[in-house]
């Protein structure tokens, strides 16, 4: 049985927000190009104001997260025109993402109300004068990072670190990320279309492609760097996933299942998933993984790739679980501090990465798995609905403990 899951009240969800981990994550938001971030957020309150006082633009929905997992529509001014460089899309199928059930339940430290959703397919409706590699109808991928493909940080593929905007800048988690709004909603502003948008090979699924935007990158960026090259070494290597070690784990478990997946797409023969939760076992098992539970982990040998997407407590034993000279990637959090046990990976030369995903990097190699056949990322998807529903699907998967909701238009 799954357990459901309560919102945070209000207090207990304000007081998340003064946690030293909260703290150090807003110290880091702030620590490159803060008067932007100001600047552009004061730029947002006045056309706000200005539009709700003499309205220029036409109404949009767009689906707005209060304290308490409370989800509505609300009217909004439809993006401007864009920039030059800039893109208005329509987004067609929009998907969860693992970190939303925690987001809106409180459990993450970003103030509310904000604008949900950074994971989507859309089509193109308008560009500005300057874009060269996109138009109006073509469906693309957008990216949840925003990034200009310009920058010394772009060219180099850290694409989740670009230096034209403000540290985190995304979608979907409000002003924290830089008020960008979310893709829950009928239009969504990309300020650099050429360098974002990545358009979706002839043949593969809107449907199936939502989550490209964020998850499964994330879950290749896990795989991707690291496992050709440790086959090419042991072409038996092992991989190990390790996900909830407890039942109350909040957050949704498609990162792990989509790393073992994408496992055994680059040819990995066997991939264990460990998780506590029965019905994400049994999801792993028809996925062609091995299932176990966490007290099954200790029988197993070290394996050369650990895919850490788990809580705190997760990383020591995960890290204890890497063979010499094997790699642990870890999803990191939002913690402020983590103990590891670090003489063992000296004396196994083991290397452990911890850090977020580049995005807009990876989504090229994602799509290619898809377009011949290696990936099946719609086989993860357990609600398919569309946008009108959103609300109430979206409300039944954070408190339900869904695994991947997708919605379309």
């Amino acid at each position: 049985m799954r357990i459901r899951h309560r919102p945070r009240g209000i207090v207990r969800q304000a007081a998340g927000l003064l946690t030293p981990g909260a703290m150090a994550a807003g110290r880091l938001a702030l620590e490159r190009d803060a008067g932007a971030r100001l600047s552009r957020l004061t730029d947002e309150v006045r056309d706000a104001v200005r539009e709700r006082r003499h309205p220029t633009r036409e109404k949009m929905r767009s689906l707005r997260l209060t304290p308490g997992a409370r989800l509505h529509w609300r009217d909004v001014p439809a993006p401007p025109p864009p920039g030059p460089l800039g893109a208005v899309v329509r987004p067609i199928a929009m998907a969860t993402c693992d970190l939303d059930r925690a987001l809106a339940l409180g459990a993450m430290p970003f103030p509310m109300p904000l604008h949900l959703g950074h994971e989507c397919v859309a089509e193109v409706v308008e560009v500005g004068e300057r874009v060269a590699d996109v138009r109006p109808g073509d469906r693309v991928v957008v990216p949840f990072q925003i990034n200009c493909g310009a920058c010394f940080a772009c060219l180099h593929r850290h694409t989740g670190n670009c230096l034209a905007v403000p540290p985190f800048s995304s979608y979907g988690f409000g002003v924290t990320t830089g008020h960008r709004g979310g893709t829950y909603a009928d239009l969504v502003a990309v300020p650099f279309a050429d360098a974002m948008l990545v358009p979706l090979p002839h043949g593969v699924d809107p449907v199936a492609a939502a989550s490209v935007a964020d998850t499964i990158s994330d879950a290749y960026r896990h795989v991707g760097p690291h496992l050709p090259g440790l086959l090419r070494r042991d072409p038996a290597a092992e991989v190990l996933v390790i996900a909830a070690l407890d039942r109350s784990m909040i957050y949704s478990p498609s990162v792990p299942l989509y790393a073992g997946m994408i496992a055994l797409a680059l040819g990995a023969r066997t991939v264990h998933l460990v998780d506590a939760r029965a019905h994400v076992r049994s999801h792993a098992e028809r996925l062609g993984m091995n299932p176990l539970r966490p007290k099954e982990l200790r029988r197993l040998p070290p394996a050369s790739l650990v895919v850490s997407v788990t809580m705190p407590k997760g990383l020591w034993p995960s890290l204890r679980a890497t063979a010499p000279d094997g790699i642990c990637s870890s999803a990191g959090g939002l913690e402020h501090a983590l103990r590891i046990p670090a003489v063992q990976l000296f004396a196994r030369n083991a290397t452990l990465h911890v850090g977020r995903t580049h995005a807009r990097a990876v989504i090229p190699s994602v799509l290619e798995l898809m377009a011949d056949g290696r990936l099946r990322p719609e086989r993860v998807i357990t609600v398919h609905g569309t946008l009108d529903e959103a609300p109430r699907l979206l409300r039944e998967h954070y408190l339900d403990g869904g695994t991947k909701t997708v919605l379309t238009v």
